[in-house]
């Protein structure tokens, strides 16, 4: 843009004005900008916060004060838990059972036992957690029966008894019974 600037020479008739006009070519523009910048060094004017602020409004999202808090709704009066009832709980004792029951991972791991495979001391440590809350919620349920447990006694040892007075007729029926071929090789 051409800019017209009056110009006034010393011994000039005033009458006669001479305009001068200036072409601003872009490298003039291009020159004075570099020379601005150069002029403003160091940081921009303003509080040290305002950088900050700048910065969370990169990334397009604000970042949220932790200190703020939450905003979930706290119930001024405590109302006491409803317990379930006898029938509530059977339910529930049964989706366990039966899920329990249909444990892919138990099943592959009971399969195992019974084919002898040694089982590392986590999974067996499992397996024994898992049969015993089954036995519970089976004699929850009242399905659980005494005669199916497979577990083996030992055979009943003659017990020693404790009394330190005994009467004679106590110690004479204690003779008797003592079966003397027991300590025969």
């Amino acid at each position: 843009m051409s800019r017209s600037k009056k110009s006034r020479k010393p011994g000039m008739n005033s009458s006669a004005e001479i305009i001068v006009t200036r072409n601003r070519s872009e490298a003039d523009v291009e020159g004075r900008l570099r020379k601005k910048q150069k002029k403003q060094k160091g940081l921009k004017a303003g509080s040290r916060h305002s950088d900050a602020v700048a910065h969370k409004d990169q990334h397009g999202k604000t970042v949220r004060d932790p200190r703020l808090g939450s905003k979930k709704k706290i119930p001024l009066v405590v109302e006491a838990k409803k317990k379930p009832t006898k029938q509530q709980r059977r339910i529930s004792a049964e989706q366990e059972l039966e899920m329990l029951e249909n444990d892919a991972q138990l099943n592959v791991l009971l399969d195992r036992v019974e084919n002898g495979e040694k089982l590392g001391a986590g999974l067996q440590k499992y397996v024994d957690e898992k049969l015993d809350r089954i036995e519970v919620l089976m004699k929850q349920l009242g399905l659980f029966d005494e005669e199916d447990d497979t577990e083996v006694e030992e055979p009943e040892q003659p017990k020693a008894t404790t009394h330190l007075t005994h009467t004679d007729e106590e110690l004479l029926a204690q003779f008797e019974d003592v079966d003397l071929n027991q300590y025969k090789d």
